[in-house]
């Protein structure tokens, strides 16, 4: 068989699929860079010195960074299309990432992480307009599942692997090490999109082509719907990724050596909460419902099972319990995120779908930016009471999902 014939373009139907594959890829990695500092906490807390509202701080950097250059993201995504945007973020983000490694105290921390909050802003405008470009809409929202379940395996991959290199080779290591996969991302990303033939097989109504200015966009109430639905929801996630390692460190005691396997436990039920939420919407469509009403039975169906870790509180006896009841909470969150996501590709035309997915995550950014030190205050305050957080991260869906519900008109 000839080389030519291995790099040959598959069909229009799975090519998409192999897209929605390096979008994957993309998502891990962007999570396992996140999560690196997470693991590391209870460790750079004992060599730095760190106070929780430190931490608090360090991550408020990430998400203020993350809040400013989300809406200029999805605009440059919309401007410069995927290949060469994506490319870039991929690259910045995994220098960015690295360059943790040179940090010594909370604000050398605090540069890094905002320099990554930067830099990874790009990956959900990138990959949703890249599931616009090249998904019809009754596949969509699984697309969008598949590559989302991507930040689970991210989650799940750096217990795996971060605790491994801090304790043979430093923390230092874990930082230089997951960085550098971006990179080799990027090259995989140019090579399969390398020349004009491999383009979306979907074709480009002239609609779609114009890209509406962002005050019409900020005029809309749909857009609203989207960008408030992420203010809500998206602190809790960030709760759970920059705060569960802590939580199980200070409540069961948990070292960096056996933080792994419940970290992975948890976010191996949001792998099947990312794809699960994807297929519901996907199914419900097959039996002729609408868009609208699919899309919303999803995300309430998601919102009443992310309550339970309302219940973490009672659970402090018991590790495995709690671990349970966080795990169906991301679960659900994942296949929350999975149809809000569609939800911008299904209200917009394609052109706008980079912009309005930027101001989305803007008010994730937002909201996370705004929890982040009051969480940190508030658990120096209380000695360590996780449970009235749990209360409110597993509350906000319903209030999310009325509001979504208000907003969005046929």
């Amino acid at each position: 068989m000839e080389i030519t014939d291995l790099l040959a373009r598959p069909s229009a139907p799975r090519l998409r699929w192999y897209v929605c594959g390096l979008l994957f890829f993309a998502t891990t990695i962007n999570y396992v860079d996140r999560q690196v500092l997470g693991l590391l906490k209870p460790t750079l807390e004992q060599d730095l010195g760190w106070r929780e509202a430190d931490y608090g701080w360090i991550v408020f950097a990430f998400q203020l960074a993350y809040a400013l250059m989300m809406p200029f993201a999805g605009r440059l995504i919309d401007w410069a299309g995927t290949r060469l945007g994506y490319a870039v973020a991929v690259a910045l983000w995994s220098v960015a990432a690295m360059g943790h490694a040179l940090a010594h105290s909370a604000l050398g921390f605090g540069v890094a992480r905002f320099s990554l909050g930067l830099s990874e802003s790009a990956n959900f405008p990138a990959a949703i307009r890249t599931v616009a470009d090249w998904f019809p809409q009754r596949e969509r929202a699984l697309a969008t599942g598949i590559f989302n379940s991507g930040a689970n395996i991210g989650a799940i991959l750096a217990p795996l692997a971060v605790p491994f290199l801090a304790l043979h080779y430093g923390w230092r290591s874990a930082f230089i090490v997951t960085g550098a996969a971006g990179l080799v991302w990027v090259l995989l990303w140019w090579w399969f999109l390398r020349s004009p033939h491999r383009q979306a097989p979907l074709p480009s109504p002239a609609e779609d082509l114009a890209r509406p200015p962002l005050g019409a966009l900020l005029r809309s109430r749909s857009a609203w719907a989207f960008i408030l639905g992420k203010f809500l929801t998206d602190p809790a996630w960030w709760f759970y990724l920059f705060w569960l390692p802590g939580f199980l460190n200070r409540v069961y005691g948990l070292d960096l050596a056996h933080l792994g396997l419940p970290i992975i436990v948890v976010y191996q039920a949001s792998t099947v909460g990312s794809i699960g939420g994807g297929w519901i919407p996907s199914a419900l469509l097959k039996r002729g419902w609408t868009p609208r009403r699919a899309r919303e039975a999803a995300m309430l169906i998601c919102a009443v099972a992310v309550t339970s870790v309302v219940f973490v509180g009672t659970a402090r006896v018991n590790m495995w319990l709690a671990v349970a009841l966080v795990g169906v909470a991301t679960a659900a969150h994942q296949g929350w995120s999975a149809n809000i996501y569609t939800l911008a590709s299904d209200l917009f035309p394609r052109a706008a779908v980079g912009s309005v997915v930027g101001l989305g995550g803007l008010g994730g950014a937002v909201g996370g930016m705004l929890v982040a030190p009051l969480v940190g205050y508030w658990l120096d305050w209380s000695h360590d009471a996780y449970a009235p957080l749990f209360v409110i991260a597993g509350s906000v869906y319903l209030v999310a999902f009325a509001v979504i519900h208000w907003l969005v008109r046929d």
